[in-house]
Parts: structure tokens; sequence; C-alpha cells
């Protein structure tokens, strides 16, 4: 079978006289020429819509600049090239420019699927969406713009509303008007702050808020030096009238004030002047005016509380209560009251008080170095509290520690003690010296008559009275006077000596 053989410089038509596809470009696979399957031509993309989040008013944010475009890694696999010794062609030049001179006669689906620009990336196809998904309806430019705003009002309200908030809890505060209704007692403690007291008042129900009464107090120094205690104030006050009734000088009330040598009942002074003892000073400060009523407890109804009471209940000492125990009479409770100031609220009953003063005394007393194992020259701790007791109302301070060593010494030797204090104490008027008839009155408190200790201390002895019982002095001395006008006294070894002092007593007007 013969075989025809191309024209020189050209290639075999087929056989319906139609020339052969044309050749890709070099490189590229035989495949190429292939026309790839027909596809509708691609719907216009329409630009990604921005989600309209009603807030775009407040949005001026720059764009983002164009991301550059990463470079396009090599091909590692690149397609074989086709050698060109095996593409059979036609050398005659004018046989490809015959067959397709006329780029209308190029065939269309041809030129459809080898464009020009071959380098040119195509565009990103679009993929249509689901029957069944439908399309959000677009809002009009009119309606978006209406619920930014609608959305910048909301937020600009909820910000304002916040702010109001803060400002009114920070700022804000909710008072009474008025100067109050009824009377009610409050306490202010040690070292209670304006705050604090504010918070007290509230909890009363004196003030609205503490804030009331702190910007009421800001610019009153009284305030400040406020003392701790109990204050009778009224409810549902303004801040204002509750600064002006807590700084009054009657506001404070059960102010209970306990002189060193104080006794339990009053003592009437040779000038005639009375000096109230513990119960007048205690039925004092239960006095208060509440809402019309009067809360005093009387002198009598606390020397009763004082005869019965159980005095290891109410806070006394054992090694005290042992002691008081054995007397039946008010007394028994002398010297157990220390010296101090006492903040007794109104309205407590004449136990209370009385249990409340013994209570408070008790940690006083042994902080001022007296227990249960205190032990002087054979004393015991009670022995050692009568025995200060004598001391604050025998001298001086100056003279504490020396009048402490000549009690010491006279108990050691077995003498009475022949202090006039002692003799003074059951006397309804005290003097300075005693006469021969109060020496020689028989009592238990009589030290001219008997040896010893008397039965109870007879005041309140202060701590440095105690100090100077628990340490006395160191010498000899038996005998003392008070040879100064300012109270002072000469110590005396032997009789003589002392009686060389009580003559330059007189010599100096000292009595």
């Amino acid at each position: 079978m013969s075989r025809e053989l191309p024209p020189p410089g050209g290639r075999r038509r087929r056989p319906d006289g139609t020339p052969p596809p044309p050749l890709p470009p070099r490189g590229q696979p035989r495949h190429a020429l292939q026309p790839p399957p027909q596809q509708p031509p691609p719907p216009a993309r329409r630009p990604p819509r921005r989600p309209d989040h009603g807030l775009d008013l407040f949005d001026d944010r720059a764009p983002h600049p164009p991301r550059a475009r990463r470079p396009i890694p090599p091909d590692e696999s690149p397609t074989d090239i086709i050698p060109v010794e095996d593409i059979e062609y036609y050398e005659d030049p004018e046989y490809y420019e015959d067959d397709y001179a006329d780029e209308d006669e190029y065939p269309d689906d041809y030129r459809d699927d080898y464009p020009d620009d071959v380098e040119e990336r195509a565009e990103p196809e679009y993929i249509e969406p689901a029957d069944d998904e439908e399309e959000p309806r677009r809002r009009t430019k009119t309606g978006r713009r209406f619920l930014r705003w609608v959305a910048a009002l909301a937020v600009i309200a909820v910000i304002g509303g916040g702010a109001w908030y803060g400002i009114d809890k920070i700022f804000g505060y909710a008072d009474y008007d008025g100067a109050g209704d009824n009377d009610v007692v409050i306490e202010i403690g040690q070292g209670d702050s304006t705050n604090a007291i504010g918070t007290e008042l509230t909890s009363a129900g004196v003030v609205a808020s503490g804030k009331a009464f702190v910007k009421a107090s800001a610019d009153n120094a009284k305030v400040r030096s406020l003392q701790p205690g109990y204050y009778v104030m009224k409810t549902k006050m303004s801040g204002a009238a509750a600064v002006t009734k807590l700084t009054a000088p009657d506001a404070r009330v059960g102010v209970l004030q306990v002189r060193a040598g104080t006794q339990l009942d009053d003592v009437t002074q040779p000038d005639g002047s009375i000096t109230p003892g513990v119960f007048s000073l205690l039925a004092k400060a239960s006095c208060a005016q509440l809402n019309g009523q009067n809360t005093c407890v009387s002198t009598d109804d606390l020397r009763k509380a004082a005869e019965s009471a159980d005095l290891k209940a109410m806070g006394v000492p054992d090694w005290a209560a042992a002691q008081s125990a054995k007397s039946t009479d008010s007394r028994r409770i002398e010297g157990l009251v220390a010296p101090g100031v006492y903040d007794v609220k109104p309205g407590w009953k004449a136990d209370e008080l009385l249990g409340f003063v013994l209570k408070s005394s008790a940690t006083k007393v042994q902080a001022a170095g007296l227990a249960a194992s205190t032990t002087v020259n054979g004393q015991n701790p009670y022995q050692v509290l009568v025995i200060a007791s004598l001391i604050e109302r025998e001298g001086v301070d100056q003279d504490f520690e020396k009048i402490s060593r000549v009690i010491y010494n006279r108990l050691a030797a077995n003498m009475r003690l022949q202090l006039d204090s002692t003799v003074n104490y059951l006397l309804d008027k005290p003097v300075v010296t005693t006469s021969d008839a109060d020496r020689t009155r028989p009592g238990p408190y009589n030290t001219y008559l008997n040896v010893g200790l008397p039965p109870t201390p007879i005041g309140s002895p202060g701590s440095d009275a105690i100090q100077a019982a628990l340490k006395p002095a160191d010498g000899n001395w038996v005998f003392f006077v008070k040879c100064e006008k300012n109270g002072l006294s000469c110590f005396a070894a032997t009789a003589s000596e002392h009686q060389q002092n009580i003559a330059l007593a007189r010599q100096r007007g000292a009595f």
C-alpha cells in the first residue's frame, strides 16, 4: 500500500481535506490541543457584601493594605517536552498560511479555548447558591442608616446610664431631714474613725446613711476628737443635725470617773465639802433621759447589790473574792474598784452596772502587778492590796515607797500601825489628826487599838500605790509624819527622831 507523502514544508491534510489542528507551543503536551468540554459562561461576580452590624457610623478605621502575593514556586515535575524531530511538518510555510489566512475562518471552539494571552490567570468560578438557600433580603441604604443611628443612640444611652449610676453610687447618699424623732443610745469605740461612727449611727437608725454623717462632719474638728463612750442621739436625724447633737457638751452619758483613794461611801471634808464615793458616782453615771424616762439607779440599790452579789461571778479575781466573801456588808468590795474612767450604759440595772465596773477593775488591778501568786514579806495579794490603799491615803506619790517600807517594818515587828487614815475611814467627817476619843473608839479599822492590817482596803489604790506596795524602799524607818505643807513627810527610825519631826511639822504649819 502506497503512502502519500506530505508536500514539502507542510503537513498532511485530513481525509476530508481539512488541515490538522495547529501544534501546541513548545513545551506543552499534545493533549493540550484537545478542546475542553463546553462550560456555560460564568455569571458576573458580585463584590462580597460587607456585614452590616449597625455600627458602621463609628467605623472610620482605615482599610487593610493589600496583601502581597506570594511568589509561585517552580514546578518540581514539569511536563515532558516532546522532541522536535518527532513532529511531522511541511517545509512549505505557505501550507499553513493558506489554511487559516482569514482569522474569521478559524474555528470558534479553537479560538475560544486558546486565547492570545495564555499567561493571564483565570477568574475564580462563581458557584450559585443552592435552591433551598434563600439569599437574605438586602436592606436599603436608608434602612441601614436608620438602624445605625438607633444602635448609636442605644450605646450612648447605655454608657450614659452606667456613668450616672457610677456617679450616684460614689457621690450620692441618702439623708433624713430634721432633728430626729426618738431618743436612742449609741456607743463610740476606742479609736473609731468618722466612717466607723457613721456606720454605727446608720445601724442605730440615727442617720439614713454613713455618707450623710461623714459629709456633714468633713469640716468639724470636734468629730475627730470625740471620746469613746455612750451618746444620746435621736432616730432619723439629718447628717448635719447628727453632727451638732453628737458634739454637744451634754451628748455623752454614762461616764464614771474614779480617782485614786476614792471610798465607796461619800466623805464630808473638814471644810464641809462632800467627796462623792463610788456608789454616788456610779448612780449619777447611770442617769439619762430617754424619751421622757429617767434611767437612774439609786445608791441604795447599788449597796444591796454589793452586799448580796456573787463577787466571783461579777469578775472579781479569786484571790480577792475569797477574802471579801468573809464580810456581809457593802464594804467587802472596797478597794476592788480601781481608779480610772468607765463607760456604763444608761438603762443597765444595779447588778449590771456593778458587775461591769468590778470586771473592768480586775483587769486594771492585775495589770498593775497583782496576781494570785503575789507575795511580799509574807503578805498575800489581797493583803498587798490593803497595804496599797493605806499608802494611797497616807502620803503623796514621792513618799509612797518609804511609807510602804514603814508599814512592812511595823508588821514585821508586830507593832500597831497607828494610822489616822484607818480611824477616819469610819468617820463621816474625817480630820487631818484624830482626837484621843477617835483613837480609843473600838472597831476593826482602828489600827491604834488593833495589831495588823484592817479587814479590807480603805479606798481605791492607784497603780503607783500598788507598785510601791510591791516594791517598798530600803530603810529601817518605823515612823513618819507630814512635815511639809505640800504633803511631804519626814521619816524616822526612833521615837526621839519622830518627836523632832513632829515639832518641825508644827513649826512649818504642816498641821
